[in-house]
């Protein structure tokens, strides 16, 4: 209840959920009339009770960013100029639509940023004006981030939402691959409160064992930490399930009699023995085979692989054998091992119903032919469909909440593709370092001034839980929120005789009779928590939930196998046939590590005829002697909150870390400004001396870069730091899924003062 603070006026008190990142913490926010007062943990809050990170005070930044944009501008010659909603609207729709009708309708491709994910509202209405765009070139930030995990539930499980997570409040045994858990609150796998719930791991006896060429911030709180080198996790697990079956130890429990393909693994695991695979891995053969037998063990186990391990030329086929290690060990659908959330909103069921379950390679890249994946393309083509001339070139995009110059495999080549547009428009409240490109600039409300529910989310939470929050502050009378400006981009782009038109008018028509909160209220009641329209039922409504200011507790993970599937045959594909192909690449990469040709400081990753950072480094031809990798930090958020002043100040955080030995080897010293070069660019920073970094690697941390001409952020061109993505490649990819190569980059660092020009 509001109360009268002296001298203060009124004070309120609202609960809702932190949108800044996955871990969906509760928050209390108190406001002093107009004014936020402050932000702190709901103690209350079913989920999280009452942990937040320091990203949960930007929210305030953001709201009251000075920089931040509150009305649709267009770029002129003397510099972006306000216009109205009519005019921006009417613009971008008639300059999209004008493209299609000159160049056919893929020349227009659209990118979507991650913070949609965030926002029930944008996600609903997404599809109606993609519709309506007709275009095949889609793009979105998911090939940058989880793309292997969404493309292994489709081909194990039948769809692409069905991703186990972690129980890791019930298990006595987690291994992390490539994963820092305490820094990113989990990361499909929302779990917020993470250093605390790995101390109660331990605290109840279990073990908790890291994997990573760092030692990170979840490896100094692990029972143990094993350096391995960058790319080979997928020999890892192989050694571990080939121990496991060697020993007889694989035993998959209730699994067994509703799994395909257990046969093949034990045949294709027999071949990469501790003993084979340990000179590539970096680890010792008996250290994999004591974490096999810790693991089959445990009363209960869990290995969950992220970034690291899925954002590298084998990032399919590591995230595959994650989910085999968990099978065959009967980990697989129960307590304390990898389970599926059944959220209140359903949305495994509801894409499941329309036929939405993730579809592999219908389509391909029209410059290298790389697959789509649930009707996008892998962003790490982006710029050349954007610079390659001739039939299907991109010639105009939106952007959504996306970054792609600083978020993306070499940005500087997207920075020009994006320069050389004929049109480029951006939903997005920021002039960054990709909306400077903008010819118009459509803003949406803040994040404080819209309801929230996450959607997505609790589809990968770790507990089944529910929470809505309507508007802490009421948006200006001319703004709009993100699903309004795709109703009405989507009605715009309607011409009549089209198939659009019926799409446009229908988005717009729809959100007239089912805005966000009637479609959000029927997916409640009719979920599998819900209510079924029956209010004495004591099941959920939007109405109850906005009773529920705290949230509500919907019980821990429940096995739902085999009834949850969605494949053709009703059972677990353990061993699909386009990821067992896949493993001649993996064994070509072996094979040329036990005959010493990258088994040495200066080869780079594995690499493949068809892509991966050691192939591109091959390809250069150059002596690029170390492998980058990026890392997480809990102040920073991708590229989108370097603009909070709070999160930004005190000491360097966009630095180099690299291992004493490799820098007294090169002349280096700490604190020294150096550079970093690959096959696509090179960056200057300053580096920072450690052993947390296995020898051979050097860590820089992901969305800084900020000094470019044209970007409006008065704070983060303060601390601009440097993006790795001028580093990466975009020719470095999984070849199997186009996911693009992020970690293990060749590269070669040195004093900046001794750098060529």
């Amino acid at each position: 209840m509001p109360s009268a603070t002296p001298g203060q006026g009124t004070t309120r008190t609202h609960h809702r959920t932190c949108n800044l990142c996955e871990a969906m913490c509760g928050i209390a926010i108190e406001v002093e009339g107009d004014r936020i007062a402050s932000i702190r943990g709901d103690r209350r809050d079913p989920f999280s009770r009452g942990y937040i990170c320091p990203k949960a005070l930007a929210l305030q930044d953001l709201h009251e960013d000075r920089d931040r944009l509150r009305h649709p501008v267009r770029r002129t010659a003397a510099g972006f100029q306000r216009v109205s909603w009519d005019e921006a609207l009417d613009e971008v729709a008639g300059r999209l639509r004008e493209t299609q009708a000159r160049h056919g309708r893929d020349a227009v491709a659209v990118y979507l940023g991650n913070p949609r994910a965030h926002n029930y509202a944008s996600l609903l209405y997404l599809i109606p004006f993609l519709e309506a765009l007709r275009t095949r070139n889609c793009f979105s930030s998911s090939s940058v981030d989880q793309l292997p995990h969404h493309l292994i539930g489709t081909l194990l499980f039948g769809h692409q939402l069905l991703i186990p997570v972690p129980d890791l409040d019930r298990t006595s045994f987690l291994l992390v691959l490539g994963a820092n858990p305490v820094v990113s609150n989990g990361s499909m796998m929302s779990a917020p409160g993470m250093p605390r719930r790995i101390e109660a791991i331990r605290a109840r006896g279990g073990t908790v064992v890291v994997v990573d060429p760092r030692r990170t911030e979840t490896a100094e709180i692990a029972d143990r930490h094993h350096f391995i080198r960058p790319g080979t996790d997928v020999f890892l697990v192989l050694g571990m399930l080939s121990t496991l079956f060697a020993e007889r130890l694989a035993a998959p429990g209730h699994l067994g009699s509703f799994i395909n393909g257990i046969d093949e693994i034990e045949r294709i695991a027999c071949e990469f023995t501790p003993e084979r695979v340990a000179p590539a891995v970096g680890i010792e053969a008996a250290e994999i085979r004591a974490l096999a037998r810790a693991f089959a063990a445990a009363p209960s186990a869990v290995c969950h692989g992220r970034i690291g391990a899925c954002l590298q030329e084998f990032g399919a086929l590591t995230t595959w054998l994650v989910a085999v290690l968990n099978a065959v060990t009967g980990n697989l659908d129960r307590p304390g091992g990898a389970m599926f959330a059944r959220p209140a909103v359903d949305a495994v069921a509801i894409q499941g119903l329309l036929g939405q379950r993730g579809d592999f390679g219908r389509s391909r890249t029209r410059v290298r032919g790389l697959p789509a994946f649930a009707g996008e393309y892998p962003v790490a083509a982006l710029a050349e469909e954007i610079l390659t001339e001739g039939p299907g070139q991109i010639r105009a995009l939106l952007t959504m909440a996306g970054n792609p110059v600083l978020s993306t495999p070499n940005g500087r080549a997207v920075d020009r593709a994006l320069a050389s547009l004929d049109f480029v428009a951006c939903v997005d409240f920021y002039i960054n370092e990709t909306t400077r490109h903008a010819h118009v600039i459509l803003p949406p409300a803040g994040p404080l001034e819209r309801d929230h529910y996450d959607l997505a989310f609790h589809v990968f939470a770790i507990r089944n839980t529910a929470k809505y929050a309507p508007a802490l502050f009421a948006p200006a009378d001319d703004a709009r929120h993100d699903w309004q400006i795709l109703v009405e981009l989507a009605a715009r782009l309607a011409a009549p005789g089209r198939a659009a038109g019926l799409a446009g008018r229908a988005a717009r028509a729809l959100s007239r009779v089912l805005p966000p909160t009637r479609l959000l209220d029927a997916a409640l009641r009719f979920g599998p928590h819900g209510d079924r329209m029956n209010p004495l039922s004591g099941g959920l409504s939007l109405r109850k939930l906005e009773r529920e200011v705290h949230g509500v507790d919907l019980g821990p993970l429940k096995p739902c196998l085999p009834e949850r599937l969605f494949t053709p045959s009703g059972r677990i594909e353990l061993a699909p046939e386009v990821l067992v192909a896949d493993l001649d690449r993996a064994r070509a990469a072996l094979g040329r590590w036990q005959g010493g040709a990258l088994g040495r400081e200066g080869a780079g990753a594995p690499g493949g005829e068809e892509g991966g950072a050691g192939a591109a480094a091959e390809r250069a031809g150059a002596a690029y002697d170390l492998q980058l990798i990026g890392r997480r930090q809990l102040r920073s958020n991708n590229s989108w909150l370097h603009n909070s002043h709070r999160l930004v100040k005190g000491r360097n955080r966009c630095t180099l870390l690299m291992h004493p030995e490799d820098a007294a080897r090169r002349g280096i010293a700490g604190a020294q400004r150096v550079r970093v070069s690959s096959r696509v660019g090179s960056i200057e920073l300053e580096v920072e001396l450690t052993d947390a970094v296995m020898p051979g690697v050097v860590s820089v941390p992901h969305g800084w870069g900020h000094g470019r001409d044209g970007v409006q952020l008065g704070t983060a061109r303060q601390h601009a730091g440097a993006s790795v993505n001028d580093l990466t490649d975009h020719l470095a990819i999984d070849a199997l899924s186009g996911t693009a190569a992020l970690n293990g980059v060749p590269v070669r660092v040195e004093p900046a003062e001794a750098a060529p020009a």
